[in-house]
């Protein structure tokens, strides 16, 4: 609900009370935005919902509330329509104070949280040893998303890189490397990313088909927990070498992250399968150590084990979520945590979090979220992939976008016969190529499977980012053809006349109450749709058919319109930048 419905609901709950008495102090109102601006802006429909307690007809109830209302500040005089609804429209000099009021205001408007929290993201999480792929994709743009809107509303985010670094893998890794290639156990830099997973692969199928060599592979693990310095050396050259690699795309995408790997809670493991037999949940189950589900079964329907403890002594996946859950909840003193994974990870997270609310570990003033996403889709419909049929590396599909966009924007300059230097066009290629990506996930629904196709993404028109960064770009071209400075446009200049006008400037007031609702939901794509609806609104004000002439205005006009135009690209520019989007000046 935005500050302007607050105020509204506030003085129809008075009106209610004014006109039938303090029980009905707590009566919804039902005040929601009108379906149809020739409605108004607001509608309440309470006199409808109060028909059969008061005994009366709804539009006798309208008139009574009515009566009783005084929104003369906000509104025109309120009108009864159909059986009963309330209509109001906002006055224009309420519109036009409250576009002063943000316009002065860095923030345009948008109070912090009420009650700011440590809140932990935990997203992209790769595997060491293994290149990012596709996969990744939408773990860290939804979760940069999420953490840029957070850390807008004033809480303290810690965003967490829960990497894949420890376990078998390194021990099946490291035992392969010790016959076939011991130098990159020892060097830094002796083999590159892809390499190393080719070598990953080879260790995995040999692991598979050669019990002697599972046998060494458990044996590196066991010096990798106990600390053998020749087998932590070789871990950390390769967890450094993965690193670097995953900083790359971090550093193309923009993304800030700390990392804090499985490694990182090896010591604790101990102490979670110690406290879940104190807390009596422990059941010993073929030599492993188990918590039993409730309403999780296997294929034979009897109840599902989550095992903690394996019978060879290892721990698995959930033993480390435990123990994460643990520290982030009484070390970081995190208020809410929220897990950005694939919607595959659903149950596993069901299971974990099972285990630690019976086990008393989560105190009731915090949340726990999980945020899943569906798969990136090609084309064709299926998953994503390469046309040999492998997953498709992150890194490739960013540089692809990249060239498409540098291709797309070398055409169009030829068309307009524009020259431009060729540092212009790589730095508008790259904003534009990986906006692109980020805004071709982060617009849809992040718990549906989305198709990924170039064409679509780097479109100039429809819901994509370029079309955003178009608009924004236009409005900056309005000022440089105008010579305008717009941080020299004055305050209390806001003229509202015509209709695009004042559509404009409603729309504009409500980017506190799509923020606020994302804080919540945690679903960016209703930022999108707020953007991309802004721009279509922006385009219509500016169209010279159907909008104003806003430079060749006569004043006061121009000045207000002016406003207007530095109002929507603000807003543009701060959306985009809690999407992890970059504007640009010129396109």
């Amino acid at each position: 609900m935005n500050p302007t419905q607050e105020k509204l609901k506030v003085q129809f709950e008075q009106a209610l009370v004014a006109a039938f008495g303090a029980d009905f102090a707590a009566i919804d109102p039902i005040l929601v935005a009108a379906s149809n601006p020739k409605f108004g802006d607001y509608q309440a429909n309470v006199a409808l919902s109060l028909s059969k307690k008061l005994g009366k007809k709804p539009r006798v109830i309208a008139s009574a509330i009515v009566e009783k209302l005084d929104v003369s500040q906000i509104c025109e005089t309120p009108e009864i329509a159909g059986p009963g609804f309330i209509n109001l429209k906002l006055k224009t000099t309420y519109l036009e104070a409250q576009l002063n009021a943000i316009q002065a205001d860095s923030r345009l408007g948008i109070p912090t949280a009420k009650t700011p929290q440590r809140e932990i993201v935990d997203f992209s999480s790769p595997n060491i040893a293994k290149e990012m792929h596709v996969g990744h994709l939408r773990s860290t743009i939804i979760g940069d998303a999420i953490a840029r809107i957070l850390e807008f509303q004033g809480h303290d985010v810690l965003r967490l890189n829960h990497v894949g670094d420890w376990g078998t893998q390194f021990g099946m890794l490291i035992a392969y490397l010790r016959e076939v290639y011991p130098q990159a156990l020892t060097t830094a830099n002796a083999l590159d990313i892809g390499d190393l997973v080719s070598f990953y692969r080879q260790a995995k199928q040999r692991f598979d088909a050669d019990e002697a060599f599972q046998e060494t592979a458990r044996q590196e693990v066991v010096r990798l927990q106990a600390g053998a310095q020749d087998t932590l050396h070789a871990w950390k050259l390769l967890c450094e070498q993965s690193r670097r690699e995953f900083q790359v795309i971090y550093d193309l995408l923009d993304i800030k992250l700390i990392e804090r790997g499985e490694s990182f809670y090896n010591a604790l493991l101990p102490g979670v399968v110690e406290d879940l037999e104190k807390a009596g949940l422990l059941v010993e189950n073929q030599g492993a150590k188990c918590v039993f589900l409730e309403g999780f079964t296997n294929r034979e329907g009897e109840p599902l084990p989550l095992i903690v403890q394996k019978s060879d002594g290892g721990y698995n996946y959930a033993t480390t979520d435990l123990a994460s859950l643990r520290y982030r909840i009484q070390q970081d003193e995190a208020k809410r945590i929220i897990y950005v994974t694939d919607a595959g990870q659903a149950n596993h997270f069901a299971q974990f979090l099972q285990v630690a609310r019976k086990a008393g570990w989560i105190p009731d003033d915090v949340e726990l979220v999980h945020v899943p996403f569906g798969l990136v889709l090609g084309e064709d419909g299926k998953k994503f992939k390469t046309r040999s049929g492998d997953t498709v590396r992150l890194r490739d599909l960013l540089d692809e976008a990249i060239a498409r966009s540098y291709a797309d924007l070398k055409a169009r300059l030829q068309e307009e016969e524009r020259e431009e230097t060729e540092e212009f066009i790589n730095e508008v290629a790259n904003v534009v190529g990986i906006s692109a990506v980020k805004y071709a996930d982060l617009s849809q629904n992040r718990t549906s499977n989305y198709v990924f196709s170039y064409e679509k993404m780097l479109d100039l028109k429809g819901n994509t980012a370029p079309y955003m960064l178009y608009a924004y770009a236009r409005i900056q071209g309005i000022s440089r053809k105008g010579e305008i400075n717009f941080e020299n446009l004055g305050s209390n200049a806001l003229v509202l006349e015509h209709e695009t006008e004042l559509t404009l400037a409603k729309y504009l007031l409500q980017l506190d109450e799509v923020i606020s609702t994302v804080e919540q939901d945690l679903l960016p794509h209703r930022l999108c749709e707020y953007l991309y609806e802004l721009s279509k609104k922006f385009n219509q004000f500016y169209d010279r058919n159907q909008g104003v002439r806003v430079l060749d205005a006569e004043e006061p006009q121009r000045t207000s319109r002016l406003i207007l135009c530095d109002l929507t690209a603000r807003t543009l520019k701060l959306g985009l930048s809690l999407l992890g989007i970059q504007v640009l000046e010129r396109m």
